[in-house]
């Protein structure tokens, strides 16, 4: 801050984001601490370069006037991004009650017994930092307050997010539903030959039934027919 002349001036230089094609702004603040009407003019070497809003006024007695300077949009950076422009603030008393209306170029001209005062403000290149991650989440309608409240309730947003991609998924994948008619299909094969097998069994264990029944029948038969001849023969004897 300026603490000589007329005005106070806030900051002392001229800080501007610096990123290519893209115009940037930047303020100063000034403070008039005396009982006197000020009159203040700002002048620059490179005039074409920025635009200054309010490049001329009147600073009330014990009152402010911020001060807004754009820089147009560039097309290259400067070496080392050094910036060699500079600025003049130009201020002098004028009459109370004095308007903007009342300002003219003639009133900063310096004239012995005329006291104007004079402030020089170089510019800086500040490299325009990537945009803050709460201001993207602010912007989507979330509260940066509520993303950054603490470090417990990131971890348990967290977590709960962590477990959501753990469940499996409603909607099954194309992939999914065709694996799963092949296995049905195969299934209904493994049952129908299961059945036909269960048929062949019974119709297997139903022949050897009956061709065991047959050789029981003629094994009695025969051993009846031996019986017989047995004792047919011990009464002839």
């Amino acid at each position: 801050m300026s603490d000589e002349g007329f005005l106070e001036i806030h900051p002392t230089e001229l800080k501007f984001p610096f990123e290519l094609k893209k115009q940037s702004s930047c303020s100063m603040q000034l403070i008039n601490k005396t009982d006197h009407y000020v009159a203040f003019k700002v002048k620059t070497t490179n005039p074409k370069k920025y635009c200054v809003r309010p490049n001329a006024g009147i600073v009330l007695p014990r009152s402010t006037c911020d001060v807004t300077v754009t820089m147009q949009a560039q097309k290259e950076a400067p070496p080392d991004m050094q910036c060699k422009d500079k600025f003049l603030l130009q201020s002098v008393i004028t009459e109370h009650g004095a308007t903007i209306k009342d300002i003219t170029s003639e009133m900063f001209n310096k004239e012995p017994g005329k006291v104007v005062d004079e402030f020089k403000l170089r510019v800086v290149y500040v490299p325009a930092g990537p945009p803050s991650p709460v201001h993207e989440e602010s912007e989507e309608g979330s509260s940066p307050r509520s993303s950054t409240f603490e470090n417990g309730t990131q971890s348990l947003q967290t977590l709960d997010s962590v477990s959501r991609s753990n469940e499996p998924s409603k909607e099954k994948s194309p992939e999914a539903l065709a694996m799963i008619s092949k296995l049905t299909e195969e299934k209904n094969s493994a049952i129908q030959l299961n059945q036909k097998l269960r048929q062949e069994l019974d119709l297997l264990r139903k022949e050897r039934g009956m061709h065991h029944g047959g050789f029981s029948v003629t094994f009695v038969v025969l051993v009846g027919l031996l019986g017989a001849l047995i004792g047919y023969i011990i009464k002839k004897s």
